[in-house]
């Protein structure tokens, strides 16, 4: 950073610099420099205690296992480039913080390790491309404290977009003016449920980018005196809501995707890539999928992708290889098994992690299938290759324990940390039933 942009900072206004940081239970979290002593924090950053990467959603204390305790800490350095005064709170500015020890990044910074993922990619010849495609719902408090949908509007309505509209145009301005391109919005099939989707980039921005989302979402909600929640299942009979993952492979300014003479109009590269992770599936859950409540919006004829499997505009396999209206082959694909509990950076850095072994090793995926998996029956989907996926978070938990290819991506010290946390939120929950996961996570999330 430079005295231009603390002089810039102190004539628009702002008195305190966020430095962001999300922790392996996808807590957002910040410490704020006060612009008055920016000097003072500009290079070296602010201190952060070690543990603060072994805390579980719920609980203020280390989990058990995770190698870190109140001993030690790491600086959290700024990343000058991601800095940008917040529009819904005109006082506070916001930059996304790198966790480093004694001069070098520190292995178990979620940052850290999506960086080194999208860097493993570039030595494959391959730039990861993605967005995250968000449904989250909009919510306020009955007079009796009940927390009850704004609207009852059907799937697509104009209704919905008549009922919802200052709040949806002020998340709009608001990403828009943070850099966060808007495509498109419209009314989700549960009440009160919302879908935007935003520009794709590479792979460490579009982490950035799913950060900035979820504030910006939460904050302009919360200014309407409404409550946004994306946590995957908040109403039993009613739709859960994904996070899903847009990706795509280029190679100094080609997509590498797309083959017209290809399956499914795929390169060798793209359906390797697919291959790997659908190879690595279950134990991908673990990052993708990473409360228990998760599990809960995965059930078959949802269009949540309950079944490892792929498909050409497939809405019930788990991989949407998105048609090309031009016939030139498929630019990209749409990975559903994921919802916003995760961690942006762990989840798209897992992913890659499992594609790239797929690319490296060729690894086929199982034919497509062009229909409703849950309709098929158990031994044909076994003689498919359709595998069923982890139906607990435990499940998901023990998939990734054995799972050498993702624990080494991770480093032991990440892994350590990151499995604990798993299995301290899931003795934590897994006796909890919906109502109380929805009291005590929907504003967590």
């Amino acid at each position: 950073m430079d005295r231009d942009i603390e002089a810039s900072l102190k004539k628009a206004g702002v008195e305190f610099i966020r430095i962001l940081w999300c922790d392996n239970g996808n807590m957002i979290r910040a410490k704020a420099v006060h612009g008055g002593m920016l000097s003072h924090y500009q290079e070296q950053g602010v201190g952060l205690a070690m543990a603060q990467q072994a805390m579980p959603v719920i609980g203020s204390t280390p989990a058990s296992g995770s190698g870190l305790g109140p001993v030690g800490e790491v600086q959290l350095i700024p990343d000058w480039s991601t800095l940008m005064a917040l529009p819904y709170t005109p006082s506070h500015a916001r930059v996304m913080g790198n966790m480093v020890k004694e001069g070098e990044p520190w292995a178990l910074c979620p940052r850290r390790f999506l960086r080194d993922m999208a860097a493993d990619a570039k030595l494959e010849g391959l730039e990861v491309i993605a967005s995250f495609e968000n449904e989250f719902y909009l919510l306020e408090r009955s007079e009796n404290g009940e927390i009850i949908p704004t609207d009852q509007a059907p799937y697509c309505s104009t209704y919905g977009m008549d009922i919802q509209q200052r709040i949806i145009d002020d998340i709009a301005t608001a990403l828009n003016e943070q850099g966060v391109l808007v495509e498109q919005y419209y009314p989700e099939s549960g009440p009160g449920q919302q879908e935007i989707s935003v520009l794709y980039t590479h792979a460490l921005a579009a982490a950035d980018q799913q950060v900035v989302f979820r504030e910006t979402v939460k904050a302009i909600a919360h200014y309407h005196h409404r409550i946004a929640s994306f946590l995957p299942k908040i109403f039993p009979d009613r739709a859960g809501s994904g996070a899903h993952l847009h990706l795509s492979l280029w190679h100094k300014g080609e997509n590498l995707l797309p083959n017209p003479f290809g399956l499914l109009g795929l390169s060798d590269r793209a359906r390797w890539f697919i291959g790997g992770i659908l190879h690595h599936h279950r134990a991908l859950m673990a990052f993708t999928n990473p409360i228990p409540n998760s599990y809960r919006r995965l059930q078959p004829h949802s269009w949540s992708g309950a079944f490892s499997c792929w498909g050409l505009d497939n809405k019930e396999a788990a991989i949407r290889v998105i048609s090309n209206p031009e016939g030139t082959g498929s630019t990209h694909f749409e990975f559903k098994t994921i919802d916003a509990a995760a961690n942006p950076y762990l989840a798209l850095g897992a992913v890659i992690a499992a594609g790239l072994d797929g690319v490296r090793n060729q690894i086929e995926p199982p034919e497509p299938v062009d229909c409703d998996p849950g309709t098929l029956p158990e031994d044909e989907r076994q003689h498919r290759g359709i595998e069923g996926l982890p139906k607990t978070l435990l499940e998901a938990i023990t998939a990734l324990r054995d799972n050498q290819v993702l624990l080494k991506a991770l480093s032991p010290p990440l892994a350590q940390a990151y499995l604990a946390v798993r299995q301290a939120e899931w003795e934590t929950m897994k006796q909890w039933d919906l109502q109380t996961e929805v009291k005590r996570l929907l504003e967590s999330y």
